[in-house]
């Protein structure tokens, strides 16, 4: 159960949306932001005065000033949040479910909202069976080489310990892939398809690593 919600049709069906590039949220993972322009600090502000849900989605193409959404996103219910001393937010989302955009909606307020329509990814409420099969070591395999060509590290005690969706989910949200593969991460429709899609990128760009862009470093 996330975040106390048993079906898709006890989710609210409109949300406000923060667009952020090469960034995704799937269900139970946590993503901390923050948060500086007016217009989504007042988003925050109206979110943490009802449900505390923000859906997080990718923008398409350049940066502007209301670029056009990818079809899916992901909703998260703010959990943690902190105000600085120079008017920023520091917010954690942790994720609910991943939703489709029905539409946009018009509306006054500085910040976008959607329609969102979650009945397909209904199951992100429901915990994976953590007795489900997953062959963790040739994921791990693929894992090292990527991981050594960027320069990264991991616990890997941790790794090895960790449950399926705590480590896939994890590690799709915040290794350094393009924003097409991020998106193709989330979209993913069952955990075990996205730790395919995910084993694959790190086949792939283990071959042929992008040393122009560093990535962050994992722990």
């Amino acid at each position: 159960m996330a975040q106390g919600y048993v079906k898709a049709s006890e989710l609210p069906q409109v949300i406000p949306v923060f667009p952020l590039p090469g960034s995704i949220l799937l269900a139970r993972g946590q993503l901390p932001l923050n948060v500086f322009e007016p217009r989504y600090l007042n988003m925050v502000d109206d979110a943490m005065a009802g449900d505390r849900m923000i859906g997080l989605i990718q923008p398409v193409g350049p940066a502007g000033v209301n670029p056009p959404l990818t079809r899916v996103g992901c909703a998260g219910r703010i959990t943690s949040f902190a105000e600085t001393s120079d008017g920023r937010y520091l917010i954690t989302l942790t994720g609910v479910c991943r939703f489709v955009v029905a539409t946009e909606m018009q509306v006054r307020t500085p910040y976008r909202q959607v329609r969102a329509d979650f009945l397909p990814y209904e199951a992100d409420l429901r915990a994976p069976d953590p007795d489900e099969a997953f062959d963790r070591e040739p994921f791990l395999s693929a894992l090292a080489p990527y991981l050594s060509g960027r320069g990264l590290d991991i616990d890997w005690d941790t790794a090895r310990a960790a449950p399926q969706e705590a480590l896939v989910n994890s590690l799709a949200m915040g290794l350094p892939f393009e924003a097409p593969e991020k998106q193709a991460l989330l979209e993913a429709l069952t955990l075990i398809d996205r730790e395919a899609a995910l084993t694959a990128l790190l086949r792939i760009e283990a071959i042929a690593p992008d040393d122009d862009e560093p990535g962050p470093a994992m722990q």
